[in-house]
């Protein structure tokens, strides 16, 4: 627990990271920015031992597989 002492007591917002949130806040993602988000997130998640699996090759596999039909 003395890991996480850091995160008892006040927490100061830095505002600079404050500006970009808000500035953001009304940024539509389109589809294509939200495929790469999930296929950045596959790939984040292969075991480092694959080395088989590459970025590319996990973007050819989500053009096959989809969990709901179309």
């Amino acid at each position: 627990m003395a890991d996480r002492k850091h995160f008892f007591g006040e927490i100061k917002t830095d505002p600079e990271l404050a500006k970009l949130l808000e500035s953001s806040r009304n940024i539509k993602v389109t589809e294509d920015e939200l495929r790469e988000q999930r296929i950045s997130f596959a790939f984040g998640n292969a075991p480092a031992s694959a080395t088989s699996i590459t970025k590319d090759s996990v973007r050819q596999a989500s053009v096959h597989i989809r969990l709901i039909p179309e």
